[in-house]
């Protein structure tokens, strides 16, 4: 299953900013987006929302744009990203 993350580095917090569709978010991440900090937070951040390992969460493309591909087991429970 894939999913399509929108990143807004170096804000307050990271949270969940909203959900475009069942497999499209945005999220805001407290990470700086230089030397892979964010996508470091973000693959964190999900592993946790998800309750699964990081090593589960590859991403797939977008490693220096704000606009993340990410492919995570199916069956996972991705509203649980809210």
């Amino acid at each position: 299953m894939f999913l399509v993350i929108h990143v807004k580095p170096n804000s307050r917090e990271t949270r969940v900013v909203s959900q475009l569709d069942d497999h499209t978010f945005v999220i805001a991440l407290h990470a700086q987006a230089k030397e892979g900090e964010a996508n470091e937070e973000l693959v964190a951040f999900l592993s946790k929302k998800l309750k699964i390992a990081k090593i589960f969460i590859n991403l797939k493309r977008g490693h220096n744009s704000r606009i993340k591909h990410l492919e995570i087991p199916d069956g996972s429970p991705v509203g649980s990203i809210l």
